[in-house]
């Protein structure tokens, strides 16, 4: 792991030495140290090689590039607009074909947003249903496995998103949001060399009809967003001061598979960050919860984070890199959850290398989240026990276990140029083992929120 981090470190220095600018000779603005920083004009490229570690995805290769445009330089560190396109793939079996852009002053006083996805995944978490409620163990795992394929199943997923945000009858940062979603999902069991003829817990819940067979192998999903958002930070990468507030409704009818999974649901996130001494040392924190308020929604999107603007790839909670660090990925599920992150982000360092601003931070964090709203779980008490090929452990769908928040906590490294490319290292552990026994390594970009 720590020749992956030297080696995106030196990738990132190399690609920033061939940055672009249309400025003759960069300017210069006083930073809050009396330390002046060089102020990015025009169109700024950053190609790079993905090089990443995620300890639920493995090690990711590939391509990515982020264009910049910063203007005149007079927002300068805020860009005229951001895009970026990535190509990798993980040694776990997934891939990522990727393009999303950010353009909050391309339409005067419209901030507009797309995201155009395709995933896929060999290797993709299924823990089931409503967290702890589910037995976490493999019951059929024996001591001559060397790998067990039973949390795990075939997804592939296309996504397209686009949003944008307006202000609400000028009354100073607060807007208005509208968007646009479609998701086409598709499922099986897993089919990697090695897995073949084991048990998964998916293929059990379709044999149990905790799945049903008309969503058992994804479909398509439309999403119309409304929402409001107060936003008053200070920056929108590293802000050190201010909150933002997203409030959004998302309607899905069954418009195209009719197979009658018309929802309603309502996602708050709420972002707060506090400066504890200047921008240096800041105390920063994210509570969400998504709850389900109408209809019925299909198992395969219980865990999409249904958000306008996208600030990480992955928009799956909770467990992970994105959600709760430490925790197994897509090991809370449930249609309506809640979770909050707690960091506290140290600027140690700031330095000019290669006619680029850098700065160095750390920051300890704390996750934790729940199903609060549970799913099918009467199906899963009805349904009948497993029992091991040996004979001693019996084990229902329905651990007779109540849910109870998930806890995870680590401490993270970020590498950060230009205040607006974030190179971020994480390091977390799960508080209970259901959760997940080892230490988890996230390599990767941008803070968690």
């Amino acid at each position: 792991m720590k020749k992956n981090l030297l080696l995106i470190l030196a990738l990132l220095i190399m690609g920033s030495a061939y940055s672009q600018d249309d400025a003759k000779k960069p300017l210069e603005k006083r930073s809050s140290k009396g330390k002046s920083d060089i102020v990015k004009k025009g169109w700024n490229f950053g190609p790079l090689p993905v090089v990443s570690y995620d300890a639920d995805l493995g090690f990711q290769y590939g391509a990515t590039c982020d264009i910049f445009h910063y203007g005149d330089g007079s927002r300068y560190p805020r860009y005229d607009f951001k895009m970026n396109v990535e190509a990798s793939r993980n040694m776990g079996g997934s891939s990522v074909l990727r393009f999303y852009g950010d353009f909050p002053y391309l339409v005067k006083d419209t901030k507009l947003f797309l995201d155009v996805s395709y995933f896929t995944a060999k290797k993709h978490e299924f823990f089931g249903f409503n967290g702890y409620i589910a037995p976490s163990e493999d019951p059929y795992l024996s001591p001559n496995m060397t790998k067990s394929g039973y949390h795990y199943l075939n997804h592939r997923q296309f996504r397209f998103v686009a949003s944008m945000q307006r202000p609400f009858f000028g009354v100073k940062n607060l807007y208005w949001t509208a968007g646009l979603g479609y998701y086409n999902t598709n499922i099986d069991r897993i089919t990697l060399e090695g897995y073949e003829g084991q048990t998964t817990l998916y293929e059990f819940y379709l044999d149990k009809g905790i799945i049903k067979d008309n969503e058992a192998h994804g479909g398509n999903t439309t999403q119309f967003r409304l929402g409001m958002i107060y936003d008053s930070r200070n920056h929108n990468t590293i802000p050190s001061k201010g909150f933002y507030v997203e409030g959004t409704l998302a309607g899905s009818p069954d418009l195209i598979d009719r197979r009658g999974y018309d929802n309603l649901s309502f996602t708050l996130l709420w972002r707060h960050y506090v400066p504890l001494y200047r921008d240096k040392l800041v105390f920063a924190y994210r509570i969400g919860t998504q709850n389900l308020l109408a209809g019925d929604v299909p198992w395969y999107m219980m865990n999409n984070l249904n958000t306008l603007f996208f600030h990480k790839m992955y928009t799956e909670g909770l467990g992970g890199s994105n959600t709760l660090r430490g925790i197994n990925r897509n090991r809370v599920m449930g249609p309506g959850f809640s979770f909050a992150n707690i960091e506290l982000r140290w600027k140690i360092v700031a330095f000019q290398f290669v006619n680029q601003n850098w700065m160095i931070g750390l920051n300890p964090f704390f996750d934790v989240g729940m199903v609060t709203q549970k799913s099918r779980e009467a199906e899963m008490k009805q349904s009948a026990t497993i029992t091991s090929p040996d004979g001693n452990m019996v084990l229902d769908f329905h651990s007779g276990n109540k849910e109870t928040p998930h806890l995870g906590t680590g401490c993270g490294l970020k590498i950060i140029m230009n205040t607006n490319f974030v190179l971020s290292v994480d390091f977390a552990k799960a508080l209970d083992k259901r959760d997940g026994k080892n230490l988890k390594t996230y390599i990767g970009f941008n803070y968690i929120f």
